[in-house]
Formats: structure tokens, sequence, C-alpha cells
């Protein structure tokens, strides 16, 4: 997809690719004001994509995008500015009733929880929003959601 699309359609997909499939609607983020090295979290203040949220009023992929960007301030080693991402992500999701949305919220937050040892916090966190599917079990989405479970069980 284009960066200057913002948001598309998967029409192709490469040996290895894993986390989408043909036909996934998905949307890009773009940071004007990172120009490379460690994201810091004001270099997220302006990112374009929420912009256009914050606009057009559009907010089908706003989950999605504090859940992004939670994880590049997770990787900066931001660990609480992730944790409230997270949480706005799964609040958003699930105010939208979008369960996949909620699931990688949750996954995402869980996955932090388990790291910080909080181990029973993740899997109660985590078990009723994967316990609520009952197809697509064979997605990467619900494959690894029920591989943390395992791990926290």
């Amino acid at each position: 997809m284009p960066l200057s699309d913002g948001a598309g359609e998967v029409v192709a997909i490469g040996e290895g690719v894993t986390r989408v499939e043909i036909g996934d609607q998905i949307a890009g983020c773009f940071h004007p004001r990172w120009f490379g090295g460690p994201i810091k979290p004001d270099y997220l203040t302006d990112r374009l994509g929420a912009k256009i949220v914050e606009r057009t009023g559009v907010r089908w992929f706003a989950a999605e995008l504090n859940r992004h960007k939670g994880q590049l301030l997770l990787r900066q080693g931001y660990s609480a500015a992730a944790e409230e991402l997270y949480r706005k992500a799964l609040s958003i999701a699930v105010e939208q009733e979008a369960k996949l949305w909620e699931l990688r919220a949750a996954a995402s937050l869980a996955r932090l929880r388990r790291d910080q040892g909080r181990r029973a916090e993740a899997r109660d966190l985590l078990a009723p929003v994967y316990g609520w599917f009952t197809e697509g079990f064979d997605t990467a989405d619900l494959k690894e959601a029920q591989a943390l479970l395992d791990e926290l069980t």
C-alpha cells in the first residue's frame, strides 16, 4: 500500500507474510517528525493517521493506530506510555464492538503484563476476549492469543 493512500486493501502478499491476508483492510501510520533512530513519545504527537481520525470522525482503525503506537513506544522502553495506549486501544475497540481490534489490544496488553510478571492479570484480561470467538481459530491473531494463553496457564 503506498503511504500516500493511508488505507487500503491487501491485494497481494509475499512469501512468509502471516499477519495479513489478501482482502484485509489496512491503514498505515506516518509520523512526520520522526526522521530515524529511536522513536520518542513526542514524535508521535502529530501523526497523520490520528489527524484523519480527528478531522473526519472515521474511527474504524483508531484502536489499531493506538495499539501500533504503543508497540513502537514499548520497543524503545516506554512501557508506561505503551500501557496507556494499549488501554486506550482496548477501550475504543470495546466501544466499537470491534472484536478483532479488542483481541489485538488485549493480547498486546497481556504480553506487557506477562513481561511485568503479572501473569494472572494477563490471563484474566485476554481469556474472556479470546473466549468470545467461535470460529477463525486458524487465523494468526487467534493462534497467537491461544499460544499466549497456553503460556500463561
